[in-house]
């Protein structure tokens, strides 16, 4: 795989730091919660900023003000952001949304295929109120992340498996077969994802004590109890004050262990696209 060069990587990262202070100010302006997650956190909380290889930022939303802040940047930033998830282009196939510089180009191998205009981003976490009920919650999670990942079939047929072996070969052949089912039954793409947001948003309307982004690759690591998220903390990333969950430090020891440890080596990836374009910038 092709890596970035020191100075291209601190040109991605400058501007997504660019998306991210806008995003920032637009939500600070109109009352709207987000919160750094994951590799951002462990930026924030082990470099005050970027994770040093990494190249990309992870926001977090709750879905009502997540569709807030898209409203507000495509009526009000139309002239510097372009805006991409699936209720905008069902080829997207993706569940997070993509807040992108208009006049760049960023696609990843995964997606190179694929009919879409890509550019350098800020990627955007829908968080959607979770049952209460255990067992009410765990039939959501499934829902969700299953059409979820018939999506991602049903447009990459031949997805990156991170399994090596045998196992990693069936898994191969699975989804290759079950692709090639859904073709055959003509399955659509609106269709699927109809049944994932009808998961996704089956409790906004109710007043729950989690959140939770259902569509990771572990359906049950990114839930969260509203108690653990606020009030939000401030944590210095890249010279600016980044609002975090009040938890963050236990939520990444959870997800990620002594995620202070800096890892070896072969296990610092990144995303190095297979077309990359600054254009203005």
């Amino acid at each position: 795989m092709k890596e970035y060069d020191d100075q291209t990587l601190h040109h991605v990262q400058q501007c997504e730091l660019g998306i991210l202070k806008d995003v920032v100010e637009i939500c600070e302006e109109h009352g709207l919660t987000y919160f750094g997650l994951a590799g951002t956190g462990i930026g924030a909380m082990r470099h005050q900023g970027f994770i040093p290889w990494d190249d990309d930022i992870d926001i977090g939303m709750p879905t009502r003000d997540l569709d807030t802040l898209i409203e507000i940047i495509q009526q009000q930033y139309a002239d510097k952001y372009t805006v991409m998830n699936a209720d905008i282009n069902l080829e997207y196939p993706l569940a997070t949304t993509r807040i992108m510089l208009k006049g760049t180009e960023f696609c990843e191998e995964a997606l190179s295929k694929l009919p879409l205009d890509l550019g350098i981003f800020l990627d955007m976490y829908a968080f959607d109120n979770v049952a209460d009920d255990e067992k009410a919650y765990r039939k959501q999670v499934w829902d969700a992340w299953f059409w979820a990942h018939i999506r991602i079939l049903l447009s990459i047929p031949d997805p990156v498996i991170q399994m090596s072996g045998w196992k990693g070969t069936v898994m191969k052949a699975a989804c290759l077969a079950a692709a090639g089912a859904f073709k055959f039954f003509r399955v659509s793409k609106k269709w699927v994802y109809r049944r994932e947001k009808e998961a996704r948003t089956r409790y906004a309307r109710q007043k729950t004590q989690r959140i939770g982004y259902l569509c990771d690759t572990n359906r049950f690591t990114q839930t969260y109890a509203w108690k653990d998220i606020v009030p939000l903390s401030r944590v210095q990333f890249e010279g600016m004050e980044l609002c975090f969950p009040k938890e963050i430090d236990s939520m990444l020891r959870d997800m990620f262990g002594d995620y202070m440890q800096l890892p070896p080596l072969e296990k610092r990836k990144n995303h190095f696209p297979a077309r990359l374009d600054f254009g203005p910038y």
